[in-house]
């Protein structure tokens, strides 16, 4: 049976949230909840975009067109505007193993 949530649920359940607790909570504290838990999706975790990419020596510009990458979609992944998708973060590690490997099959 599904049920309705209306706004004054949802205002009702933000007003007996304990703010001060969740502003506690370190980001260590979170990997390892988000470890323990079977059933949360590893790729909820952001992708730090930019490590990759500094790992390769490579500019955003540069980058994005050796991996054939948007530099605007590039440089919102790297700045945190957006996160990529599940397609996208599968791709960013398989550069990060093998970025001279990706290049040379995208030449082909």
């Amino acid at each position: 049976m599904r049920r309705k949530i209306t706004s004054e649920m949802s205002k009702a359940a933000l007003d007996t949230l304990d703010w001060a607790a969740v502003d506690a909570v370190t980001d260590a504290e979170i990997a390892r909840q988000i470890a323990a838990d079977a059933d949360v999706a590893p790729e909820i975790l952001p992708v730090d975009v930019k490590a990759i990419r500094r790992v390769t020596g490579l500019s955003q510009t540069v980058f994005a067109a050796r991996y054939r990458i948007p530099v605007g979609t590039l440089r919102d992944w790297e700045q945190g505007r957006k996160q990529p998708d599940s397609t996208a973060r599968a791709y960013l590690h398989v550069i990060a193993r093998s970025p001279d490997m990706v290049a040379i099959a995208l030449e082909a």
